[in-house]
């Protein structure tokens, strides 16, 4: 981060100050009695590390004023996916001709591929690169503190609505880290969608968690996906739960 690279001292002041009058609820001077040495404990250390991670990208969030300069950004930008034909799908509702998926574990990522492609609910869709579709690269701050990038699965049309998709294993939902990349992505979403919709096609934006049980259960009813993403859409988080609110 910048931060870290040009404000070094006034860093250390903060981490000096938090350490002295925050991090045990009281006042706590390290250099009486040794109390230096609580501060090498493991668990101290990854405290302090995961409260400033969260406060440096705080503290990067500025307030949008005035009118807002939107830069449109396309698929086609990337021309085409390179992708083994014995681990990737062949589509028409994307611009391009075969949509890949993981070839270990990558079960029910194909599933949404073929579901997405018969259901009539779906007018476009594609498999996110996380290499090449650069421009849905979302930023948001891990468990233990640390800045990370995260790339959702899929982006999925309906006649009202964009969908940005993560499917995801039954055991993993309440993982801390996908409920962080949730905010962030939601948040991301709330912002297109409270643009003019001249501006976003006329359509809201939406993320989309859906759990392996839920998907497989609608789909055995022959339920429509485009009717499942509108189930499992999360609303809104506003900017200051995007991430959990934190005093220093």
């Amino acid at each position: 981060m910048p931060y870290l690279q040009v404000h070094t001292v006034a860093l250390a002041a903060a981490i000096d100050d938090y350490i002295r009058e925050t991090l045990f609820r009281e006042t706590f001077e390290p250099f009486e009695h040794e109390g230096w040495r609580l501060l090498l404990l493991q668990p101290i250390v990854d405290h302090i590390v995961k409260v400033f991670g969260l406060a440096l990208v705080q503290a990067e969030d500025r307030a949008i004023h005035g009118e807002t300069d939107v830069i449109h950004r396309r698929l086609s930008e990337v021309p085409k996916l390179a992708v083994r034909e014995s681990a990737s799908l062949e589509v028409t509702k994307c611009i391009y001709k075969r949509l890949p998926y993981p070839t270990r574990s990558g079960g029910l990522e194909r599933a949404f591929i073929e579901w997405a492609q018969e259901d009539g609910g779906i007018e476009a869709f594609c498999k996110i690169s996380e290499s090449r579709h650069d421009f849905a690269r979302l930023r948001y701050v891990k468990d233990d503190g640390m800045p990370a990038f995260y790339i959702p699965d899929f982006f999925a049309r309906t006649s009202d609505a964009v969908y940005l998709v993560e499917t995801k294993a039954q055991q993993q939902l309440g993982h801390p880290n996908v409920q962080r990349k949730l905010k962030a992505a939601a948040t991301w979403c709330g912002r297109i969608s409270a643009l003019a919709p001249a501006m976003r096609s006329d359509r809201a934006w939406h993320y989309a968690l859906v759990g392996e049980s839920l998907f497989w259960e609608w789909k055995q009813k022959n339920a429509r996906l485009a009717e499942l993403l509108a189930f499992s859409r999360i609303r809104t988080v506003s900017p200051q739960q995007a991430q959990g609110h934190l005093a220093l």
